[in-house]
């Protein structure tokens, strides 16, 4: 017998396998107690959330209803991009970007001048914006187009709106303008479709008729929106948000809340008020954000699907290592947090719950908890203890009862929570599931802030949910430490181009969205929850520890970078082993995720994708050699990723050099879905330098050298067992009904003799609920269900009863007791 203890595990970035344990006959029948006469502590009303910042595009092509895409021609200050000129045969027309006598100074500087210069009669010149990966057309679906617009002097209109196919030969809905003249003005007019079929090919065109010249600017147009709201949410996603249960919302990030500097954190009071006066900024995942989904959005976002706020305020600190010192410098970004939180707070007789009320909402928001910044473990700094304390301060001085959480650990103050983040491997999410049992009751609470196993690309797979599942049923019993979660990333738009972290929640395209098996097992758990946690005990003798082998070829690959690598070599002694300079082409390496060609005799890697590599599978029997190469950084956030020991694409070493946003540097190895990070460095990157690189590895040994300097000697440690088996129990208080959630990661059904101890008795009929499926199968678009949950009955429950759980499976069954 054994009870779940406490564990850490680490952080990694990587997608990898789960290795299930599989034999040949059936599972020995094992016990599960359940003690309902030993409760064990409440679990928060806040247990379970949403983490929501704009990656993926997440919010604009993604939760944001707004279907234009660059509506305000500010993506690219050289070219309209995702706008295009529309003409008929013989018609000529032009389109290009204009600054001179824009709408406004404020957000509007940038125009779209059309220039027609010859149309004959039914003929048409126009701008057509091609959407995010593409305009949705629905059957009988009402649209509101907005624009403004001036003409140039002559020019006798009308113009033509249309959503119509790409080609342009299907018109689904249009409609006319006229009266355009030489002053700006607002034009706005609905576009209904008929009995069509569901598509997403489509464009939204405005078109003339005449000759002369039409300046466009802040060109929008919206489908209906959840609860008919203007400037509204996608109806379908946010009916999946309602399905989870969701009791808070941590909003706006995430990075998306520090920004790539100071000047592109998110200003909040620059996405309040109207469109036009909503100027946007560039978002640090490399496009541009409309801020049209606001600070006012967030929150009514969060009133539609009666979740509480859990507002994060700019702490001074952005992603490419800017900080603003405490003290002097600070107090500006100190007011602008009292002040944001007085606009979702205050009341109308305040300075900022007045702008909120004229913004459209009187009523103020009720908020509890306030995060400090985000990922402040990133500053190399030191200021965000002093950061920290300075806001904090202030908060506590003007609302004494919200709560303060703090990115990272801090001494200066006693943050009310501890925000923790984490990413790994499905065997270390395993690994990790008791990592809060036994925690200091004298530390800070913890908030679980940004989680998510990586297995599955850009959604994740059944093996990422069944060890998601696991992780939570941890969570569950360290109640007491963990008040709340969320998983992170929510979104991701699954079209090419579209996103840029690998595992997200839920993904859609323009026209239809699904949810992950991670998004379904973790609706099981939030909709039965229950009020107090149960202590169990389960016995069991199933356990598994991975081999760590240590050989094989080596790689080069990229992480959000353009990198180039050349003059590869390895050699044992005086042996030269692998040697190639590209004379002769790549051919015998292997191309991975990322665009590799050669280049002047190197093989570059020039998207910024994530997790990019290129591999020489080498000889499975190199155990102990010198893998030397030259590096060059191109573009992007991070450095370069040195492959070696490479088996398969899942087990693997690297070395991972100005990793981190360019922070630090580190091995990482891979292994059967077990990650580890070790053997950290300060190193960092320069661009456009070469650098020289050499791994000496001798079996567990491994020596990193750059530009002739040691930078890190580490050996590699073997994998962590991890268990196959996880539970988890708790009480409805009102009702004495019990929730048991059960967690098979084996390939084969588990029979339990489950045991309902320190009750009466326990009604006959139950009901599972059941998540299963093979480990890499995933949802998509054109297979939206295939894993999804089913509900089966227990006929021949009771005090003492015997179930079988399926293979890898996520299950809940609730019980009736007296």
């Amino acid at each position: 017998m054994f009870l779940f203890r406490p564990g850490r595990f680490f952080t990694a970035l990587l997608a990898s396998v789960l290795v299930l344990v599989n034999v040949a006959v059936a599972a020995d029948t094992g016990t599960l107690n359940i003690h309902v006469d030993k409760p064990g502590p409440k679990i928060g009303p806040l247990f379970y959330g949403l983490m929501t910042e704009e990656i993926n595009h997440s919010y604009d092509g993604g939760l944001y209803a707004e279907l234009i895409h660059n509506r305000i021609f500010k993506d690219n200050r050289e070219q309209p991009v995702h706008w295009s000129v529309v003409k008929s045969d013989g018609a000529v027309g032009s389109i290009a970007l204009d600054r001179k006598a824009p709408v406004n100074t404020v957000a509007l500087t940038t125009s779209l001048r059309l220039d027609v210069t010859n149309v004959g009669p039914n003929q048409r010149v126009g701008v057509a914006n091609e959407g995010y990966w593409g305009i949705p057309v629905w059957p009988n679906t009402k649209y509101h187009a907005t624009f403004y617009a001036r003409a140039s002097d002559g020019f006798t209109g009308p113009l033509t709106v249309s959503i119509e196919s790409n080609d342009g030969a299907t018109t689904f809905a249009s409609g006319t303008v006229s009266g355009v003249g030489a002053n700006w003005k607002k034009y706005e007019l609905d576009l209904t479709t008929g009995q069509v079929e569901k598509s997403a090919t489509n464009r939204f065109v405005i078109a003339a008729g005449s000759k002369g010249s039409v300046w466009f600017s802040l060109v929008s147009l919206f489908p209906p929106t959840y609860k008919n709201r203007a400037n509204g949410n996608r109806i379908d996603i946010m009916e999946k948000l309602a399905a989870l249960h969701p009791k808070f919302l941590r909003f706006p990030g995430g990075n998306f809340l520090e920004g790539n500097t100071i000047e592109e954190r998110f200003k909040w009071k620059e996405t309040i008020g109207p469109l036009e006066q909503r100027p946007g900024h560039p978002c640090c995942w490399n496009y541009y954000a409309s801020d049209g989904l606001g600070l006012l959005e967030f929150l009514e976002w969060c009133e539609d699907l009666h979740m509480e706020p859990l507002l994060a305020v700019y702490a001074g600190y952005s992603l490419r290592g800017a900080h603003v010192n405490p003290g002097p410098d600070l107090e500006p970004f100190v007011q602008e947090a009292l002040e944001e939180i007085e606009y979702c707070t205050g009341d109308v007789t305040t300075r900022w719950g007045k702008r909120r009320a004229e913004d459209g909402h009187p009523a103020p928001f009720v908020i509890h908890y306030i995060e400090i910044g985000n990922e402040d473990w990133f500053d190399k700094s030191g200021s965000y203890d002093g950061r920290f304390a300075q806001i904090f301060d202030a908060i506590k001085a003007k609302y004494p009862n919200l709560q303060c959480i703090a990115t990272t650990t801090v001494t200066s103050r006693k943050p009310d929570l501890q925000d923790d983040h984490d990413y790994p491997s499905p065997r270390a999410m395993l690994q990790g599931v008791t990592r809060y049992e036994d925690r200091d009751p004298n530390l800070p609470k913890i908030f679980f802030g940004e989680w998510a196993t990586q297995d599955g690309k850009p959604t994740p797979s059944m093996r990422a949910a069944i060890a998601d599942a696991a992780w939570l049923t941890g969570l569950q019993k360290s109640a007491d430490t963990v008040m709340m979660n969320c998983y992170a990333p929510l979104f991701v738009n699954v079209n090419p181009g579209a996103w840029q972290w690998p595992t997200n929640l839920i993904g859609y395209n323009a026209d239809s969205s699904f949810g992950s098996p991670s998004y379904y097992a973790q609706a099981l758990f939030s909709r039965n929850l229950g009020d107090t946690a149960l202590q169990y005990d389960m016995d069991t003798s199933v356990a598994a520890t991975p081999p760590t082998p240590l050989h094989g070829g080596v790689g080069v690959g990229t992480w959000n970078t353009s990198s180039e690598y050349k003059d590869i070599k390895v050699t044992k002694g005086d042996t030269v082993l692998y040697q190639s300079n590209f004379d002769k082409g790549d051919a015998d390496w292997k191309h991975g995720n990322g665009s590799w060609n050669l280049v002047d005799g190197a093989l570059r890697q020039s998207s910024n994708k994530t997790d990019c590599r290129a591999t020489f599978a080498g000889d499975p029997s190199w155990t102990s050699y010198t893998y030397t190469l030259k590096a060059r950084k191109i573009s992007g956030r991070e450095g370069f990723l040195i492959l070696f020991y490479v088996g398969d694409e899942d087990n693997i070493v690297w070395w991972n050099v100005g990793g981190w946003g360019n922070t630090r540097s580190a091995l990482s190895s891979h292994y059967d879905g077990s990650s580890n990070d070790f053997g950290g460095s300060n190193a960092t990157v320069e661009t456009g330098r070469w650098y020289d690189i050499r791994i000496d590895v001798d079996g567990p040994k491994v020596r990193c050298s750059l530009d002739g300097k040691l930078e890190t000697e580490a050996v590699i440690e073997p994998g962590k067992p991890v268990n196959a088996l996880y539970a988890a129990a708790s009480r409805v208080d009102a009702t004495g009904e019990v929730i048991v959630k059960f967690v098979n990661t084996r390939a084969i059904a588990q029979p339990m003799k489950v045991n309902i101890l320190g009750v009466q008795d326990v009604e006959k009929n139950a009901t599972v609920e059941l998540l299963t499926g093979q480990p890499g199968e995933v949802n998509t678009i054109a297979e939206p269900e295939k894993i999804v949950p089913q509900t089966v009955g227990i006929t021949d429950a009771g005090p003492s009863f015997v179930y079988e759980f399926p293979p890898n499976s996520v299950s809940v069954i609730k019980l009736k007791t007296h």
